[in-house]
């Protein structure tokens, strides 16, 4: 999500020889860099599945199909030949698994967000400080293993918003993009794009699975972790965000996430 929090986004920085690190012939190769907030790292893609694990600080994920927020304490799966770019709203500390797909398919065949738990987090933590060329059939690559079957049996964490392809709802994503709090009706958006509540509702369902509340308000969840994971007070969040007070927005984000925001942020 873009909000005047993260307009004047830094320049990407040169890059790291990332098809250096790719090509390491080994089944998994890892990699930990820090970014500071507003840096961008242009759409891509990689031959190789990732593991993106945010130890510290948030990042969004934008594909052609979704966008996937990343709080702390959270990964994001990405595909191989997945085009995707990152984010970083607040300094990040990064630490990515290179995966061999011929050696682990993944969880999905699609960007998933996983709940990281404390055995997974220090072993990414582990592996990013092992050489890249470790032995193989050694310990090295059992822990490995253990890693695998972690990703493997890990909770999807419901935080992803689907992209929908009709223009006439590209526009109404494009608005509520900009303003997450704005509580303007479908009826309300048909009469600016040109059709009518019922065939947008329809489209809505068809495209992205939801209903255009749960739509909208899966954008403004995603929107909500991305402030909170800068520390921004949930007050303040819960009434941009079109909230009309933040026992409301505490009550929403509880009912979604399984916990008010204080408890998800206190993991």
């Amino acid at each position: 999500m873009r909000t005047k929090n993260i307009s004047n986004k830094t320049k990407s920085t040169p890059p790291d020889p990332v098809e250096d690190i790719i090509s390491v012939p080994r089944p998994i190769v890892a990699m930990a860099k820090e970014f500071p907030p507003g840096h961008l790292i242009p759409f891509h893609q990689h031959t190789r599945a990732q593991l993106l694990y945010a130890s510290s600080g948030v990042m969004t994920v934008k594909t052609n199909s979704g966008i996937w927020v990343v709080p702390p304490l959270r990964a994001i799966w990405i595909p191989a030949h997945t085009r995707h770019q990152i984010e970083v709203s607040c300094r990040l500390s990064m630490r990515t698994l290179y995966i061999d797909p011929t050696y682990f398919s993944g969880p999905s065949e699609g960007c998933r967000v996983i709940a990281v738990s404390p055995l997974l987090k220090e072993l990414i933590l582990h592996t990013v400080s092992l050489p890249r060329l470790y032995p193989l059939e050694g310990p090295e690559e059992r822990l490995l293993t253990v890693i695998l079957d972690q990703i493997r049996n890990m909770n999807i964490a419901p935080l992803e918003l689907p992209i929908p392809e009709d223009a006439r709802l590209k526009k109404i994503y494009k608005g509520l993009s900009v303003m997450p709090g704005d509580n303007r009706t479908l009826e309300d958006w048909g009469k600016k794009v040109g059709a009518t509540g019922r065939t947008l509702a329809r489209r809505f369902r068809i495209e992205t699975g939801m209903s255009f509340g749960q739509w909208r308000q899966q954008i403004r969840i995603l929107e909500a972790l991305r402030r909170l994971g800068m520390k921004e007070p949930v007050t303040t969040v819960a009434i941009e965000l079109g909230y009309d007070s933040p026992s409301a927005f505490i009550s929403m984000f509880k009912k979604a996430l399984g916990k008010t925001p204080g408890q998800y942020f206190a993991e």
